[in-house]
């Protein structure tokens, strides 16, 4: 699975997780969750996630060429 695709996917589980927790632990598992979407955010303008420098680190490819 390419870099990209990773970051969707445990991005969203960090999410649905997040959300869950909140309805069954506390609701400060919601600054998780703007946590997650802020790094999201960020990701936009800067082209930097500390997600896909781990999954990098790891060993993952991306599926484009490096700009």
């Amino acid at each position: 699975m390419d870099i990209e695709r990773s970051l969707r996917i445990i991005a969203g589980i960090f999410i649905i997780a997040s959300l869950v927790l909140s309805r069954v632990h506390s609701e400060y598992w919601l600054l998780f969750t703007a946590f997650v979407g802020l790094n999201l955010f960020q990701s936009f303008f800067t082209n930097w996630c500390p997600m896909m420098w781990l999954l990098k680190s790891l060993g993952a490819k991306s599926c484009c060429r490096p700009s």
